[in-house]
């Protein structure tokens, strides 16, 4: 009897053991990412909505610890991590837009965020950004959980000036009639402090060669159709001259 009690209190040590295994062993979020991360959570006084959102700004730092960390975990190659890189930047579209990553999840009541764009907004300094792309799911009910990516340009429309140039940090708003959790309580808004982004992505510069070569060809596409429509204008300016000084020796030799 004595060695079957303590054979019961071994198992249930082990299985203990076990269980507790999952919040040792949980991931912790590399603090080079976490400084990009902001979250929130709120609910309306009934407790008929509660709204848990966190939102991550893709700054160069983050590109480059979410690339580092991907790669420890899967014992990538130099190549490998390269090539993560380029695909990641150029799903995320990081040379043409500043993209945001945002996560939803709803209690309660479900949220009805459409249309999605004309609840959230970019302040820059003194001027005020909408997006540029985002996820379409965001237009639907939600209920649970949903996440996607929001852009906003990199570039003015205006002027074609990096938006980011002499800014000392990027705000983002969520108008607070998003949610009726919100309501009374002000637009949601979150800061983060660009000047202590990195200047450039680390890397040795293959992936960003190659986005590189992406946008240069792309660039010489545009340009290319560019010069067509030109030549055509020229072509037709070049036929009614012709024309005309065909009429003008026409009518001199009358």
């Amino acid at each position: 009897m004595l060695k079957k009690f303590f054979c019961r209190k071994i198992v249930c040590f082990l299985f203990l053991c076990i269980m507790a295994l999952p919040s040792f062993a949980a991931e912790k979020t590399p603090p080079a990412m976490e400084r990009w991360i902001r979250r929130s959570k709120v609910a309306d006084r009934d407790g008929t909505q509660e709204v848990t959102l966190k939102v991550t700004y893709y700054a160069n730092e983050y590109v480059d610890a979410l690339v580092k960390s991907e790669a420890e975990k899967n014992l990538w190659t130099q190549d490998e991590m390269e090539n993560y890189r380029y695909t990641l930047l150029k799903t995320i579209n990081l040379q043409d837009s500043l993209p945001f990553h945002i996560d939803l999840y709803v209690t309660g009541v479900p949220m009805y965020p459409a249309p999605f764009d004309k609840h959230i907004y970019l302040m820059i300094g003194k001027k005020r950004y909408t997006p540029s792309d985002y996820d379409k799911r965001f237009n639907f009910k939600v209920s649970g959980g949903r996440d996607g990516m929001v852009h906003f340009p990199r570039y003015d429309p205006k002027t074609g000036e990096d938006v980011l140039k002499g800014a000392k940090d990027v705000r983002l708003f969520f108008d607070a009639s998003i949610t009726y959790a919100q309501a009374g309580k002000g637009d949601f808004m979150w800061v983060w402090d660009i000047t202590k982004d990195k200047p450039a992505m680390a890397g040795d510069g293959k992936a960003e060669a190659r986005l590189e070569v992406d946008r240069l060809l792309r660039r010489m596409e545009k340009l290319d159709k560019e010069r067509q429509e030109l030549q055509g204008k020229l072509d037709t300016l070049n036929k009614e001259l012709g024309e005309i000084n065909s009429r003008i020796d026409e009518l001199q030799s009358r």
